[in-house]
């Protein structure tokens, strides 16, 4: 073999061995990334002990059609059946009761909503709310006050037109936060506030629309001036959200 050749030979087999630990070196932080952040992929298993990743709210949205998926992220917990068999618009076979799990009380106590949304509001009270709170406060959350989730009727009470998220048991309207020392934080009487507690609000609303297809505030309407609107409705596992 003439020289000029074996060095363009072993040129290209240079190449391709730095091709190749690149290609090594690639797969194995892929790996690595993989096993220690499963949350940075829309590909992996959602695990309600990850962090909050940029797909998590699409593999929480996407527990809205496979409730057995949802219910062995949640663990032992009973499902809570809502509505009757005549009304297939409201009929709930997925609710979960909140205060079944561990985490701030709901007053009113009772609250039932659709697995989603509850598998939702765990992650929002641990890794949003709570650390809002004590940012903010310097004090825990020990009960969120709520105006209730499941209501068999139509957007907005209307006689006529699709079905609210309410009807499914799919949404849940927050109306306040209390803190452990007592304080109470309104969302009505707070999210115009200029100090810690209308800076609080504003953060667990945004950081809800990492967790929720929909999230409606005070911004959005005047229907919301005194509640968030936190839904799971089934286009968010598309991706599609909605934030205001």
């Amino acid at each position: 073999m003439p020289r000029r050749q074996g060095r363009r030979w072993g040129c290209w087999l240079l190449l391709l061995l730095v091709l190749a630990a690149a290609v090594l070196a690639g797969w194995t932080e892929y790996q690595r990334l993989l096993r220690e952040h499963p949350e940075q992929f829309p590909w992996t298993p959602l695990s309600l002990a990850d962090p909050i990743g940029p797909f998590t709210a699409r593999k929480l949205a996407a527990l809205t059609g496979a409730p057995d998926r949802c219910f062995a992220l949640l663990g032992d917990v009973p499902r809570q059946l809502l509505g009757s068999v005549a009304n297939p618009q409201c009929r709930v076979s997925d609710g979960v009761r909140v205060d079944a799990l561990s985490g701030p009380k709901y007053r009113p106590s009772g609250l039932v909503a659709a697995c989603p949304v509850v598998a939702a509001l765990k992650l929002w009270e641990r890794d949003v709310v709570g650390p809002a709170a004590r940012r903010h406060f310097g004090a825990a959350i020990a009960t969120i006050d709520h105006a209730g989730s499941y209501s068999c009727r139509r957007i907005y009470g209307r006689s006529e037109g699709r079905f609210s998220e309410h009807a499914t048991a799919d949404a849940v309207d927050i109306t306040g936060f209390r803190l452990a020392d007592g304080r109470r934080i309104s969302v009505l009487d707070d999210w115009n506030e200029r100090g810690a507690a209308g800076a609080f609000l504003r953060e667990v609303r945004d950081g809800a629309c990492d967790l929720f297809a929909t999230v409606l505030s005070p911004e959005y309407n005047d229907a919301h001036a005194d509640h968030f609107h936190l839904d799971q409705a089934g286009r968010g596992a598309s991706g599609w959200r909605r934030c205001s």
